[in-house]
């Protein structure tokens, strides 16, 4: 049922990998095999002892994740036990074959994905009885985000507030939803706008953000990645009327996601992206890797990766962190999932996994083994006062304390709509006008929203190029779902002869644009005017 991928590299350094594979395949891949009968020695006396009882490990999951980069990598790392063997069962096995046929372990690795067969997975274990490294049951509870709150709860793990609209005929007392203009009202509870709308299922990514009037109304429609996008603005404002869904409040997060990956309860690795719902544009690298950044966890979120990690039962466990108001809150639990791209990530992951799998098995097959321990890099010197430890290094991160380093971008606009906003606030007494109020920044923003829409059904490179900053400009104002404090404004100055010319072959080109200039000043991203500069 199953044979041996040998590779080029010596016996003690090639991974073993053991293919799950059908009874017809076994005379093909059984001539690659290695066996006794083809080594020879020259000393008859000398007795081979018996090879030592080797521990299985199975890879029980679809190919395009058992043959991932990073699966890959780690389970490359985790040959490197003396003693472990990976088995990694063929898609065509999990799916067609009964699991009678399925090749046995003593160590299964086991997770869902789209098109997995859980059920088939848990009969599996069922038989064999393997040690699992995520409970597969509690693989049933991840898939609904409901039971996924639910436990959250139980283990005292802070999360949003919400509320569940179970439309289901059974429950009518569970499908109380009254919607406002600015909030909607779920079985009791009231959650003004912005808020965040979520399928029940959380194989479901089709996660909107409604944002209140004041703001501009309409939704951010976030789902899976498709190339460079993961969210996309609609000016549809009404909650979606079939389905279930949770509701809960918004969390101004300053635009970042926190990622975090357990590999048992004593580790966390965290990373943080854009995200999803500022603009929807993902940042990818040269590469063409999605941007991520390493973000150092506090004791408080060490405890929440370690409390995830045991409530679900899931060694190896990815979950998401949203920091907001000096405090963090869980608000997904994705089960098995790895770091991509990080060689220091591979190597603890696939240690402390081997170390688990020994620790657990090791005694049981009476293999003699034990925790390896190894001596700490510490760098210690002889000086005149003893031994002691020497200081490395300093490393600070240093700031002057004046002012909020600021975002800002300058752009010329000469649209006579801006020019009726100049005059409506009073700008040209004194030739500069500051927008900083709500309703004033939702003019801009209505004035951006309809040139965008005006600008879409025409095409050359100048118009292109003056789309793409009004839809930077719609962007920054949209960002958070709200106008509050003093996180952006608009500054607009009047320049009744046009822009400064750098040299006289520049003033040559631009005698062709509007002698009227506006210069507009916008926080946090791009915006779009005259010349708009953009303040965080």
């Amino acid at each position: 049922m199953s044979s041996l991928t040998t590779s080029s590299e010596g016996e003690n350094s090639a991974p073993r990998f053991v293919v799950g594979s059908r009874d017809d395949e076994t005379d093909f891949l059984g001539s690659n095999m290695k066996t006794d009968e083809i080594d020879f020695f020259e000393d008859e006396e000398e007795e081979e002892s018996p090879p030592e009882r080797q521990i299985v490990v199975g890879i029980c999951a679809m190919t395009k994740k058992s043959k991932s980069k990073p699966m890959t990598q780690i389970l490359e790392r985790l040959c490197k036990f003396e003693y472990i063997t990976v088995v990694i069962m063929g898609e065509d096995v999990i799916l067609n074959e009964p699991v009678e046929n399925w090749p046995s372990c003593d160590c299964l690795i086991s997770f869902h994905s789209k098109g997995f067969p859980l059920d088939k997975a848990v009969a599996y274990a069922k038989l064999c009885r393997p040690f699992l490294i995520n409970d597969l049951d509690m693989q049933y509870y991840i898939q609904d985000r409901r039971e996924v709150y639910r436990i959250l709860q139980e283990e005292g793990i802070d999360l949003p507030r919400y509320a569940v609209l179970n439309r289901d005929p059974d429950r009518p007392e569970e499908c109380n939803l009254v919607e406002g203009e600015d909030h909607v009202e779920v079985n009791g509870a009231v959650f003004p706008k912005p808020f965040v709308e979520k399928p029940v299922s959380a194989e479901d990514h089709n996660v909107y953000i409604y944002y209140p009037t004041s703001a501009g109304g309409g939704s951010q429609r976030l789902f899976r990645k498709i190339g460079s996008r993961s969210s996309v603005y609609s000016p549809e404002s009404s909650v979606r009327k079939t389905g279930s869904y949770i509701y809960e409040e918004f969390m101004p997060t300053d635009g970042t996601d926190v990622k975090v990956y357990t590999v048992g309860p004593d580790y966390a690795h965290a990373e943080a992206r854009k995200s999803p719902a500022l603009d929807g544009k993902v940042e990818r690298d040269s590469e063409g890797k999605e941007i991520r950044y390493p973000v150092m966890l506090t004791a408080m979120e060490k405890l929440v990766a370690r409390k995830v990690c045991v409530a679900f039962k899931q060694t190896v466990c990815g979950f998401d962190l949203l920091r907001a108001n000096g405090h963090s809150f869980v608000c997904d639990v994705n089960g098995f999932s790895f770091v991509k791209n990080s060689m220091k990530y591979y190597d603890d992951c696939a240690k402390i996994l081997g170390n688990i799998i020994m620790r657990e098995l090791a005694p049981q097959f009476h293999i003699p083994w034990s925790i390896p321990t190894e001596a700490e890099d510490i760098p210690i010197v002889p000086t005149t006062s003893g031994t002691m430890m020497e200081l490395r290094c300093v490393i600070a991160v240093i700031r002057h304390g004046d002012r909020t380093p600021k975002q800002k971008m300058k752009m010329e606009v000469k649209h006579p709509r801006f020019f009726e906003l100049f005059e409506k606030y009073d700008g040209y007494k004194t030739g500069k006008l500051k927008l900083k109020k709500p309703e004033q920044l939702q003019e801009v923003l209505d004035i951006a929203r309809q040139l965008v829409v005006e600008l879409g059904t025409q095409s050359n490179c100048e118009i292109e190029e003056r789309k793409s900053k009004l839809e930077q400009l719609k962007s920054v104002l949209e960002m958070y779902g709200h106008f509050s404090g003093i996180n952006r404004k608009v500054q607009l100055t009047y320049l009744p002869h046009g822009h400064p010319k750098a040299t006289s072959e520049d003033e040559g080109k631009e005698t062709l644009c509007c002698s009227h200039v506006v210069k507009a000043y916008c926080s946090g991203v791009c915006k779009y005017p005259t010349y708009t500069d953009l303040r965080r």
